[in-house]
């Protein structure tokens, strides 16, 4: 079994409320992760507004907080051991690397509130763009990205699914390479409303301000296999860790290399423990073959034990 974690775009007002209300030790979890940042932010969670909640530097720690207070009431129910591998999207990575030991859960909120507070930060002093690209090869979507860099700094971002690529940078470039991809035959090619240029040379920056954070943070050996966005391969060193959580700003996220890795590695059954269903689509779609679930509500913690 591997546990995944979802990243930005997967919250929603009233996400982790039910947990709250249900579970003391979630309650106690969210009370401590407001203590730990100095805000509301289990308010934020379950009831926004959601123009707050959709604010870069709120949406990061939300989402790790309601992945976090899942995982540890699934380590109550489940035995740790049965979880093989680990992997995040993109903001998920550092969710995935505090279930495995890699990060303390304090480390973790505060390196999320960094990140989303640099990368906030970064989307407004250098305003940049992302796009949806569908139905093109990644070697396609590459080379439209080479080509439409006479236009300004655009570059592939998320390697997400078979036929889906999101690429980022400046305005320019990125609408340059929408073009190209169009006139190349993509099948969908679609503007995101984001907040920044996210896993482009845009977030170099935010980059700087999160390389301090790491620097000050200790960072362990993880317990199990942990695939990073940057390689798509298992990591375990705590000093491999931090050296790809640098990179991971302003790298692309090769997300269906992972799965597909973790599958070689052994992976049949993949969880995804956090808000939304994003990544159980993915996974469907990189390998129809493997089991796929989510959990993101309460009564999902006893359905998830009995399967």
């Amino acid at each position: 079994m591997a546990f995944i974690f979802p990243g930005q775009g997967s919250q929603y007002v009233g996400m982790g409320k039910d947990l709250a209300e249900k579970s003391s030790a979630a309650k106690e979890l969210f009370l401590r992760a407001d203590a730990l940042v100095g805000s509301p932010l289990s308010t934020i969670c379950f009831q926004g507004p959601e123009e707050e909640l959709k604010q870069t530097r709120n949406t990061q720690p939300a989402i790790f907080l309601h992945s976090m207070v899942l995982a540890s009431l699934l380590a109550n129910l489940i035995e740790k051991h049965d979880v093989a591998m680990v992997a995040g999207h993109s903001l998920g990575e550092y969710s995935a690397l505090v279930y495995a030991g890699a990060i303390s859960f304090e480390d973790g909120l505060r390196l999320v509130r960094l990140r989303g507070e640099s990368m906030q930060k970064a989307g407004e002093s250098a305003r940049g763009t992302m796009a949806a690209i569908v139905g093109l090869e990644p070697a396609v979507v590459e080379e439209v990205c080479k080509e439409a860099a006479a236009e300004g700094i655009v570059q592939c971002a998320n390697f997400n699914s078979p036929g889906q690529i999101v690429i980022s940078g400046s305005i320019p470039g990125v609408r340059k390479g929408m073009e190209l991809a169009k006139a190349r035959g993509a099948k969908l090619v679609k503007e995101l409303v984001v907040s920044g240029a996210f896993h482009s040379p845009l977030m170099e920056s935010a980059r700087d301000q999160l390389r301090a954070g790491l620097a000050s943070t200790t960072i362990n050996d993880s317990r199990i296999p942990v695939y990073a966005n940057v390689t798509a391969r298992p990591v375990q060193k705590g000093s491999e860790i931090r050296t790809l959580l640098d990179q991971q700003l302003t790298s692309a996220v090769r997300w269906e290399e992972s799965v597909r890795n973790m599958i070689s590695g052994g992976a049949t059954a993949f969880v995804e423990v956090g808000p939304g269903k994003v990544l159980q689509g993915l996974v469907k779609r990189i390998d129809p073959k493997v089991e796929v679930r989510g959990i993101e509500k309460f009564e999902e913690l006893q359905s998830m034990v009995t399967a």
